[in-house]
């Protein structure tokens, strides 16, 4: 029986998702994981991995494998993924260069190597630390105005904010400083400053091969995504985009993956596209974030999850996408404060086309929207025939949710 290695930060969505997926192929598992186990894992044999530290957590792997041989090293989230790399490098294993997924987990890095390789991007800079008040303005004039501010190291929209003005861009730089902080960046490390790219945000789910990217899906983002926060609320596939955009958004994103170095394993990417041009806003070494992947089916029956574990072993991939549309919406949070509950959950169930609703963050919990909080309160699902119905269950779904929180 294969084994393979997950490494599980303690605050993934995916483990009971990654859980199932081994267990449908058979696949013998052991949990890398950087805290105390969720209940859900105890099932599975267990290991301590720091996934903060490459280095580290590679030679923590390596002592695993001396003792249960692997056959794959799968990092589910961001956190895991420079390790992965790392320790499946050492054991000979199929993998990604360490260097290009260190590479995608850093955007300054990331800009650079797309930019070497003339890949589509927004014009960006580095804002050092400790930039007075007129280097952040020269910065953002330069870059071009409207600019986006960003950590260069966190996700899901956390600390990333739009600047309209040269004056504004001071204020916005100093708080997303400030976010960075407080979710534990280097202050001393630089933000990324690049100019607002207008158009359709998509993204598109793939994984690499031998340096190729084989495209599973491409999602438009129906609700504009123009700021001052960048919060993410749904995701429809297939998408809308017209043939010349749907080409670019493919071409591009492919480009991109190339540029990093990125040469085996899942890859999940960003982009803005309008009159035929894509240009690239991240990439990432890993699957969709949250519970997304749920929204994806494919003609063999498997999951995206199945796919990415069936590929790390080296198994055939030749999954394409299931008929029909499917969609997730991403509960937005209406303001920071302490969860309640949320209220309508059945009334949203019951709409035509939602297929599941799940919330994930626990009442008594203080939760925030973009750009201070990283966590989705909660996702729903919908599938039907086309994807203009699926974007309308997921709208009459937000319609009949109340979030409850406590007062400000």
């Amino acid at each position: 029986m294969a084994r393979i290695l997950l490494l599980l930060p303690s605050a993934t969505y995916r483990a009971a998702d990654f859980l199932a997926a081994a267990r449908a192929l058979g696949v013998e598992v052991v949990v890398g994981c950087d805290e105390p186990l969720a209940p859900e894992l105890l099932g599975a044999r267990a290991v301590r991995i720091p996934l903060d530290d490459p280095e580290a957590g590679a030679r923590a792997v390596l002592d695993q494998d001396a003792r249960t041989p692997l056959d794959a090293v799968v990092a589910v989230d961001d956190a895991g993924t420079v390790v992965a790399a790392e320790a499946s490098a050492r054991l000979g294993l199929t993998h990604n260069p360490p260097d290009a997924v260190a590479a995608a987990r850093d955007k300054l890095v990331m800009r650079a190597r797309l930019g070497r390789a003339e890949v589509p991007q927004p014009p960006f800079a580095a804002l050092e630390a400790g930039a007075d008040d007129e280097r952040v303005a020269a910065v953002a004039r330069r870059v071009g105005l409207p600019c986006v501010i960003k950590p260069a190291t966190l996700s899901a929209s956390r600390g990333v904010l739009r600047a309209d003005s040269p004056e504004e861009a001071v204020a916005v730089a100093a708080r997303v400083r400030a976010i960075a902080t407080r979710a534990g960046v280097d202050p001393g490390a630089p933000l990324v400053v690049e100019r607002f790219v207008p158009g359709a945000e998509v993204a598109v789910e793939g994984v690499v091969h031998d340096g190729a990217l084989r495209p599973l899906a491409v999602f438009d983002k129906p609700d504009p995504l123009d700021g001052p926060a960048f919060e993410e609320t749904l995701y429809v596939t297939p998408s809308r985009l017209d043939r010349a955009d749907a080409h670019a958004v493919v071409a591009v994103a492919a480009a991109a993956t190339a540029a990093l170095g990125l040469r085996h394993g899942p890859v999940h990417a960003e982009l803005r596209v309008a009159g035929g041009r894509a240009q690239v806003i991240e990439v990432a070494a890993r699957t969709i974030g949250g519970l997304c992947a749920r929204t994806l089916s494919f003609s063999t029956g498997r999951t995206l999850e199945e796919i990415v574990v069936a590929h790390a072993l080296g198994r055939p991939v030749d999954d394409a996408p299931a008929t029909g549309a499917s969609g997730v919406l991403m509960i937005p949070i209406p303001r920071a404060g302490v969860l309640l509950g949320v209220d309508g959950q059945d009334a949203a169930r019951a709409v035509p086309g939602v297929t599941d609703l799940e919330i994930t963050v626990a009442p008594g919990r203080w939760v925030a929207p973009p750009p201070d909080g990283d966590r989705y309160l909660g996702f729903v699902f919908a599938r039907d025939r086309n994807p203009g119905r699926v974007e309308r269950a997921l709208r009459r779904a937000r319609a009949v949710l109340e979030v409850r929180l406590d007062a400000p």
